[in-house]
């Protein structure tokens, strides 16, 4: 923040009303900068559906053609049956967000009102409203928002059981305004007192609310101060106010102020200034841009949101003006040098803390719609999907956000990024985004040039009984676990055996293994399970055991990590896989796996493992409760670890599955990463770790063949293994096969105009006989999957 822009911030707070004097030019180029600070580049906007319940209303509102009298043969309210055909009609199109539009208590004034709602079995329109927002919330999972008028702290809590935001316009504070000759004479729901009393309970139950002041109807510009001001006093005392509105006066014909004069666009850029001075940096100050020509101007002023725009309603309070098509509107704010984002019905703020602000009916469907930093998913893409591709990057219009361009150059010239640059980074879109994608992509050939290498190998999860209860894992079975993909199993040794002379004949080089955490095994049972692999094949390579399982491990038979790893190694362990990592940050694992390792504990077995000679991999599992600032530590943590050991060979991201994964069954996780995120996970990944970690794999069996060969342009240099068998990510609901053999991951790497290379776990070129068998190899036979109830024996015989 510039010292002009502190100044204005200063005078907002202890003498507001010197900002009437302000000369217009200062006082909007403080309020430009202050958007700027709170909200970069972005101007949001939500894509909704309008659901007019009904448009009786008591009161009489001079300016107004949304509230009509009874009509005979028209209904009073929308059925059922009409609120979900509208909704479901906005699903389709691809909006977020159910705006119930509404008149204030028409019972109050209409007979016919109140037949209605009797017939549909309710005595008010508020508990009718109720209904349908349910209705609406539970059968297409649109995100209901309400504005009905005056409210009791009863309907308000109500209402928050099914909505994820409320809102009433205060317009005006001035009381003058209903005396007889005003606009609101003849609307005792629009007395000033009433409406912010409703604004005053909705903070108290921590509800986020909407509302905003109407300007051109008869106010002074004194007046809109102090409008202001008394919403700023309620946000100040309950943080819960989600948005300014400043919306301008327009005449109707049919209206008593059909004759009125509008507000022009300086007076309307002067108050969208004044409001960003008054509430600062992060408040959403929005103006409607049906209601206007001049779309650069108001962004000039400090306008940050363009409200709602509704691709298949019109706006039923202004039907003589229509919605700017979104492709208009991104233009526009791309013209104003900003970049168009989708938001929901209820800001990031008050999403991402949906604990205080949701009530808990409705998180599961927020959730549902929501990405990594509290705005709306941008397409239908998770990982795990096949019918649904991830979408083409696009070239972008704008300019390149600074910070970002800073954090690029950090990373070209090999330096540090610091926790608030990554999480920077994370939250690139548009032309940003690019910018990092292509300097991810530069790195990368820097240290591979054209070459992508993959392994041939085989995963053997050798029990899926496990004592640990993580909340992303749909692949542990115990005793409440019986529902999810796949029966228990506890693999007998010689169908170890079996697989891994199958693997080895079929050209692998390496047996990846992990399992649960059988509660019947022990530290030796690891042993064993290194030695029956030797001993089926001595050049076998053996990538097993996560850091949880060697806690466990040593545990069990009471020595310390170190030891414990050096008995392994002896018994034929070449490799730790760096997972059981999901997010390195406790506030992440104290929801998804609280039973878990703590980080600390993750960290000092990796680094113990690097210590005794194993080399790992590190990982990352994301897009479920995670966040941005979450992923920007773990991989600070990862590059710290790296910096001191040298041991991680490579590092890779995994994106949270969701379909049959508890966490989300249960309605407390989102549906995995978006598109937007796996590809910026994996490019700034790349900025990050250089040039401590050289190589950045995509995982084909999460994202699929089309995504993993979008991300050789974004850094990654690495494929992973062919697998042959894949059980964890099968049983948490991906559909991208269990096997991608040589041929056809040579294929992808070729299309994408690189050169495949099959190599080793620890980076060497494959042997060359290997190699050979590796094509066209046999079909793998049948698995057994041993039943649980054989009592394994710890130890070989």
């Amino acid at each position: 923040m510039n010292e002009a822009a502190a100044l204005m911030m200063s005078i907002a707070r202890k003498a507001p009303e010197r900002l009437l004097d302000v000369p217009v030019p200062e006082l909007i180029a403080s309020a430009g900068m202050l958007r700027d600070e709170g909200h970069r580049s972005h101007i949001s906007y939500s894509r909704k559906v309008f659901i007019p319940l009904t448009r009786l209303c008591r009161d009489v509102c001079h300016y107004c053609t949304f509230a009509q009298p009874p009509r005979k043969g028209h209904r009073a309210f929308l059925t059922p049956a009409e609120v979900l055909d509208i909704a479901r009609a906005g699903a389709a199109a691809g909006c977020h967000e159910a705006l119930f539009t509404l008149g204030d208590k028409p019972e109050l004034r209409y007979r016919v009102a109140r037949e209605e709602l009797a017939a549909l079995g309710h005595g008010t329109t508020l508990s009718y409203l109720t209904a349908m927002c349910r209705l609406v919330l539970e059968e297409t999972g649109l995100l209901p928002h309400a504005n009905p008028g005056l409210m009791t702290a009863e309907e308000i809590a109500a209402l928050r059981e099914v909505t994820v935001s409320q809102g009433i316009m205060l317009e005006s504070s001035a009381e003058r305004l209903c005396q007889r000759g005003g606009p609101h004479h003849g609307s005792p729901d629009k007395i000033p007192a009433r409406r912010l009393k409703t604004i005053a309970l909705a903070g108290e139950q921590a509800v986020p609310f909407t509302t905003g002041i109407l300007i051109g109807i008869g106010e002074t510009r004194a007046e809109r101060l102090d409008s202001l001001l008394a919403i700023r006093e309620l946000h100040d005392r309950h943080g819960h106010i989600q948005e300014i509105i400043v919306q301008n006066f327009r005449s109707k014909p049919g209206t008593r102020m059909m004759a009125a004069a509008e507000p022009d666009i300086d007076d309307l850029k002067w108050t969208i200034a004044l409001a960003r001075i008054l509430f600062g940096p992060a408040m959403n100050i929005q103006a409607p841009p049906n209601l206007t020509e001049h779309f650069g101007s108001l962004v000039e002023a400090g306008l940050n949101d363009w409200g709602g725009v509704s691709p298949v309603t019109p706006d039923h309070v202004n039907p003589e003006a229509a919605w700017p098509q979104i492709a208009v509107l991104a233009r526009e704010t791309e013209k104003a040098g900003k970049q168009l984002v989708q938001r929901l019905a209820v800001y990031p703020p008050y999403a991402l803390e949906a604990g205080h602000w949701q009530a808990p009916a409705v998180r599961p469907a927020l959730l549902r719609a929501m990405d990594s930093g509290g705005l709306a998913r941008d397409h239908n893409w998770s990982p795990g999907v096949t019918l649904v591709q991830p979408p083409r990057r696009a070239p972008a219009l704008g300019l390149l956000d600074p910070r970002i361009g800073r954090g690029i150059a950090l990373a070209a010239r090999n330096e540090p990024l610091d926790a608030m640059m990554i999480e920077t980074l994370f939250g690139a879109r548009g032309v940003d985004l690019e910018a990092i994608c292509e300097a991810a992509d530069g790195i990368r050939s820097e240290r591979s040039g054209d070459v992508v290498r993959y392994v041939v190998n085989r995963n053997i999860n050798y029990t899926n009984v496990c004592s640990f209860k993580c909340g992303f894992c749909a692949f542990s079975k115990g005793k409440t676990s019986e529902a999810l993909r796949g029966a228990p199993y506890d693999l007998a040794l010689d169908e170890i055996s079996r697989r891994t002379v199958e693997a080895w004949e079929r050209g692998a080089s390496e047996v990846c293994m992990q399992g649960g955490i059988h509660p019947a095994y022990n530290g030796d049972t690891y042993r064993t399970l290194c030695r029956t692999v030797k001993q089926a094949e001595p050049e076998m390579h053996i990538h097993a055991f996560s850091p949880l399982e060697i806690a466990h491990g040593a545990s069990s038979l009471g020595l310390s990590i170190g030891d414990y790893l050096a008995s392994l190694k002896e018994a034929g362990l070449g490799t730790l896989p760096g997972t059981a990592a999901e997010v390195l940050d406790d506030e992440v694992r104290a929801v998804i796996c609280p039973d878990k390792l703590t980080t600390a504990q993750w960290l000092d077995i990796v680094g113990t493992a690097h210590e005794v000679g194993l080399r790992t991999t590190s990982t990352i599992m994301f897009g479920h409760v995670d966040r941005p600032r979450h992923w920007a530590r773990h991989l600070i943590v990862l590059r710290d670890l790296q910096a001191r050991t040298g041991g991680i060979t490579e590092f890779v991201p995994l994106p949270f599955v969701h379909m049959e994964a508890p966490i989300y069954l249960k309605g407390r996780a989102r549906r995995g990463p978006t598109w937007r995120e796996t590809l910026l996970m994996h490019a700034v990944a790349r900025l990050a770790l250089n040039p401590l970690i050289t190589n950045i794999q995509a995982s084909w069996v999460k994202i699929g063949p089309a995504g993993v060969g979008a991300l050789l342009n974004a850094g990654v240099n690495d494929l992973g293994g062919t697998l042959m068998n894949e059980s964890i990510s099968r049983a948490a609901g991906t559909g991208h096969g269990q096997e991608m053999p040589p041929e056809a991951m040579e294929q992808l790497i070729r299309a994408h105009g690189r050169i495949p290379i099959q190599r080793t776990t620890l980076y060497r070129d494959a042997d060359p006989t290997q190699r050979a068998r590796s094509y066209a190899a046999q079909a793998l036979s049948q698995v057994v999957q041993t039943p649980v109830a054989r009592r394994w024996p710890a130890t070989a015989a």
